[in-house]
């Protein structure tokens, strides 16, 4: 029991794993599906955005099916612990979420859209929990590059917690925090629901619609 409790709670800055500050994953050069890079510099006019919303290894497919997605990778953010491993994250001792860097063209698809997948493909009511997947690395986040994303987000976040409410759920969960050290997850984590197209995907919606990302701005 304590050391699940352990993994529904954030340790505290002091308490995190080490981790390393000498090593970064390497992971390729080209993303399996959408055949761009996997990291930066982008082209001209591209801008990133990055969620967590449970599992990343089907959160990171629900948005490179989207038009208009650059490319998308998944990692490790809002945590403490420098370049932490896998194994590290999923103990609950470095902080981190699992999440989704999502590199788009906001001529093809707006912030408000990718915030329509985001809201929509998991329930951000549950806490530090998605579905059958427990810890912090599964809680519901949006981790915001500006002022502009912020308060979309925010703004997003206040509609949709009114309509879930509407329908019976209980106050959404999703933080929303500034994006701080984004650290790219092992190779095998990336795109591995195009690697292992029968792999687990624990990501289910609450069924209620999202309206911000469809011409429909909170009040």
């Amino acid at each position: 029991m304590f050391a699940k409790r352990k993994k529904l709670e954030m340790p505290a800055p002091g308490e995190a794993l080490p981790g390393r500050t000498d090593r970064q994953m390497r992971v390729a050069d080209a993303h399996t599906v959408l055949g761009h890079p996997l990291k930066g510099p982008w082209p001209a006019g591209i801008e990133t955005a990055v969620f967590g919303l449970g599992c990343f290894w089907g959160a990171e497919r629900k948005f490179w099916q989207q038009p208009g997605v650059y490319s998308t990778a998944v990692g490790y953010s809002a945590g403490y612990t420098p370049n932490p491993t896998y194994e590290e994250v999923c103990t609950g001792g470095t902080g981190h979420n699992e999440v989704v860097l999502v590199a788009f063209d906001p001529r093809q698809i707006s912030y408000g859209q990718l915030l329509k997948v985001f809201f929509e493909n998991h329930d951000p009511t549950q806490g530090m929990r998605q579905g059958g997947d427990i810890g912090t690395q599964y809680r519901s986040g949006i981790y915001v590059a500006n002022e502009a994303q912020k308060a979309e987000a925010e703004a997003a976040r206040a509609a949709y917690d009114a309509a879930l409410r509407a329908k019976g759920f209980d106050a959404i969960t999703t933080e929303i925090l500034p994006l701080g050290d984004f650290y790219y997850a092992e190779d095998y984590h990336q795109q591995y629901l195009d690697k292992n197209p029968g792999g687990y995907c624990g990501l289910g919606g609450t069924g209620v619609a999202c309206q911000i990302g469809t011409g429909v701005e909170a009040a």
